[in-house]
């Protein structure tokens, strides 16, 4: 362990050595930058964009760009970063973390990095944790850019899709990590190319790197949506499937557990809902609501696949006979089966989109962040972003008094210090910023230094506006600010006239935090570059942390002084490293649940790259799908040939391969078992694909253009991918929330998770391409079809040309080539 530290304080001395011979060269520059005019300056930033083109890297243009931001930082800003904050941005660039101390100027460190990396024309995120920095920050440091020619964008929850694609084919773009997150998700759920706001994800730089990438990783971004607008249409198609006969109107395969309407059927549905084509791609949800009310109608049995309990639908484990709780079944099955049995139809709200910020910052082709307290968190950032924490010395000492911590019986007389402790201070004119865990602490207090006329401002982190104001003025003599010691960071708290006199800035956290970098972060506020300060941490035996931890042998050590509990307070520097034993093992506790929900959330990222991948490669095509489409064709015949061929030749299931080959890709009487028999396995698989295929050929024959069939491809597509995908993450979803009873069985939860998940994406896959290949085989092409956005359930206005294709025809009309035959037996046949 001695020489494991050892190797690390080396290594960080060889890297505080390497940053400073880097940042020498950049000093190197700094008269010539100096003697240039403000044109001759400006001109560098295309003199390193053609270099750059040229073939020279980053790193070896970063010297001379750092000195060009440096020197237009003083002109501009009337700032000079220092050599500290040369090294901090050296790192920033490594795609690693500076640890710079508050007040170290962590903003204008940021600069140089992000000047040198937009060079590149690929873009440059700076991540902020709430919209006031972003927009301050965009703004200041802004001009500074403009200055440079660069151009800056900020994009906020409240800007238009065109406002924020704008904003991201900027240089620099300013953002919030939510804003960025939910971007991406939303990019993937458009379907046209100019609905896309982002760019390929290049580069960030994460302000307060700990708050997003750490405390926040837990929490996923998640985009919902209601389920099913509505239930009247379970009820429609629950009760029209209740008056159809077996065989006559439906077939059901008990091998597969699969159910298909015969042709009789498709007539009955279309003539009952007054419709040409059943199949037609505007009826895609009323046929989803038809099959699924046919499986639970005549494949879900009640008490056995499930019970009724108190006007419920109760799902019964297959494998133990329990009722599984909670549990409903995708897809919407569960509400065609809550129809059947006549009980109330719940709405649900589906998942859609999500993401964790763990996998979401990971996409980047490089990632660095900024904060003050990273340290702690090393191994996290190492494991999980294969980041490094380097800790850029000050650019002044620091000469804050870092008290030990102050501990008392219980949480009235720890208040009672508090606040006397204030009111002595406030009476010297000595700035106090009080530290709490809770806004219900901060209002407590707030209400205890009112009584004793002590005039504060309260400060909770519900106006972010608001915030930075009150706390760019915490630093004036007599001032008392009450805050949650999260709120303010990113802004600098400046001492006013006559504070250094007495004292500085006071400190005073009203209990520890259960991380420790929380507790620095408060700390920090005080004694920025060489300013004086203090900070003081007051305990009870009543804190959270303190009942969670070591309260008892504290209690025990107090008896045995026999202290008088009312009086009883202890400082001592053993209690302090006590309490910071205590936060280490808490601190452990949130990055084993953090690592768990990343190694979830691993199982849905390979799932959604594989979708997002493909997707956007439909929307991007510009000259045919044909290929890929046929491939689905394929792959969906050889699963049902399979399914159906696994037994002996004698017990080949013919009749199933047929009854799909009539419902899913030709018309239904045009393919006997006597087609099929005396065929092998794979001669049936070419036999029903040649024949698809000659479906398909005339489908093509009758576009007027290329154009049209791709549209069509996209359209179809699209359509079933995300209907599927969307049903897919919601049922993963509650397959997260249940996946943790396997546990009783002795089985770990996280590979059972993993490989549920990896069979039911399969089986979406599958059912994707089963979907895609009788929609595209029985639909009938048309004019004006338009692509639809699942999660919106509607169409968007599109400007994008949109195709034509054939007018509609009815199945039952007349032929338009006048042979006098219904369209269906006609030209229609396999339509």
């Amino acid at each position: 362990m001695a020489n494991f530290l050892k190797t690390l304080i080396e290594n960080d001395k060889k890297e505080i050595k390497r940053l400073e011979q880097i940042a020498k060269k950049i000093d190197g520059y700094a008269d010539q930058m100096a003697n240039l005019d403000d044109a001759a300056l400006q001109a560098k930033t295309d003199e390193f964009r053609g270099r750059y083109q040229k073939g020279e890297t980053l790193d070896e243009l970063l010297p001379e760009a750092f000195a060009v931001v440096r020197e237009a930082a003083k002109r501009v800003l009337g700032l000079y970063p220092y050599k500290v904050q040369l090294m901090g941005g050296i790192v920033l660039h490594d795609g690693n973390i500076p640890e710079m101390r508050t007040g170290e100027g962590k903003t204008l460190t940021a600069t140089m990095p992000v000047y040198l990396n937009a060079l590149s024309g690929k873009g440059v995120h700076v991540v902020t944790v709430n919209e006031y920095l972003a927009t301050r920050d965009s703004t200041e440091m802004g001009e500074l850019y403009n200055f440079l020619g660069m151009t800056v964008g900020l994009n906020i929850n409240s800007k238009s899709s065109e406002e924020k694609r704008a904003a991201y084919a900027c240089d620099i773009t300013y953002s919030t990590n939510n804003e960025l997150g939910f971007d991406y998700l939303r990019d993937n759920m458009v379907v046209y190319r100019n609905q896309m706001v982002q760019r390929p994800l290049n580069y960030a730089i994460v302000d307060e790197v700990d708050s997003i990438l750490i405390d926040e990783a837990r929490t996923p971004l998640i985009i919902s949506g209601q389920a099913e607008k509505s239930t009247a249409l379970y009820t429609r198609a629950d009760s029209f499937v209740k008056r159809l006969k077996e065989e006559e109107d439906y077939k059901i395969d008990l091998q597969s557990k699969t159910i298909s309407f015969t042709e009789q059927g498709i007539e009955k549905a279309e003539k009952a809902f007054n419709l040409n084509n059943l199949y037609d791609l505007e009826n895609t949800a009323l046929t989803h609501h038809l099959d699924q009310a046919l499986r639970a109608n005549y494949i879900m049995i009640l008490d056995i696949d499930y019970v009724v309990q108190e006007n419920k639908v109760m799902i019964v484990d297959q494998f133990t006979g329990r009722i599984m709780d909670g549990r409903r079944y995708s897809d919407g099955l569960h509400q065609a089966i809550e129809a059947k049995e006549g009980v109330e139809i719940e709405d649900e709200t589906k998942t859609m989109a999500s993401i964790t910020f763990q996998n979401f910052f990971r996409m980047y082709e490089k990632l660095s962040g900024m904060t003050g307290t990273a340290k702690t968190e090393e191994e996290e950032f190492r494991e999980i972003y294969n980041i490094q924490v380097i800790q850029i010395p000050t650019n002044r000492p620091v000469v804050r008094d870092d008290r030990a911590d102050l501990l008392y019986p219980t949480l009235q007389t720890k208040f009672e210090a508090v606040v006397q402790d204030i009111k002595e201070r406030y009476r010297k004119g000595q700035p106090v910023l009080v530290g709490t865990v809770a806004v219900e602490t901060s209002e407590l207090l707030s209400q205890m230094l009112t009584k004793e006329k002590v005039p504060h401002e309260v400060l909770n982190a519900k106006n972010h506006f608001k915030e930075a104001e009150i706390v760019l003025n915490a630093g004036q003599k007599g001032a008392v600010t009450i805050a949650t010691n999260m709120a303010g960071r990113g802004t600098d708290i400046k001492l006013g006239l006559g504070v250094e006199e007495v004292g500085g800035l006071a400190v005073i956290g009203t209990e520890r935090h259960e991380s420790r970098r929380i507790d620095n972060q408060l700390r920090g506020r005080a004694g920025r570059q060489g300013d004086p300060g203090v900070s003081q941490f007051y305990l009870s035996l009543e804190d959270d942390l303190m009942k969670r931890f070591g309260s008892e042998r504290i209690k025990m050590f107090l008896e045995r002084l026999r202290i008088d509990e009312e009086d009883a307070v202890i400082q001592s520097k053993m209690l302090t490293k006590q309490v910071e034993s205590a936060q280490k093992r808490v601190e452990g506790n949130n990055y084993d649940t953090r690592k768990n929900v990343l190694q979830y959330d691993d199982v849905m990222r390979e799932q959604r790259e594989v979708i997002y991948k493909q997707r956007q490669q439909v929307i991007m095509e510009e000259v045919s799908l044909s290929e890929p489409l046929l491939n689905m064709v394929k792959r969906t015949i050889a699963r049902v040939v399979d399914s159906h061929t696994q037994l002996e030749e004698a017990q080949w299931n013919y009749e199933g391969i047929v009854d799909f080959a009539g419902s899913v890709l030709v018309h239904e009487d045009s393919i006997s078992q006597e087609d099929l028999k005396g065929k092998s396995a794979e001669e049936i698989k070419t036999y029903l694909f040649d024949r698809a295929r000659a479906v398909f050929d005339e489908k093509v024959e009758q576009l007027n253009s290329p154009e049209q069939l791709l549209e069509f491809e996209k359209v179809v597509i699209l359509r079933v991918v995300d209907s599927k995908w969307t049903d897919h993450i919601d049922a993963m979803d509650q397959l997260r929330q249940s996946i943790g009873l396997r546990a009783y069985g002795q089985n770990n939860p996280l590979v059972e998770y993993q490989t549920e998940g990896y069979s039911m994406f399969e089986a979406m896959v599958g059912a994707i391409e089963y979907e895609v290949t009788r929609l595209f085989m029985k639909a009938e092409i048309r004019q004006n079809v338009q692509r639809e956005q699942v999660a919106q359930g509607e169409a968007e206005p599109i400007n994008e040309a949109q195709p034509t294709a054939f007018e509609k025809v009815g199945r039952n009309d007349p032929c338009p080539c006048g042979s006098g035959k219904k369209f269906k037996n006609c030209h229609g046949k396999g339509l």
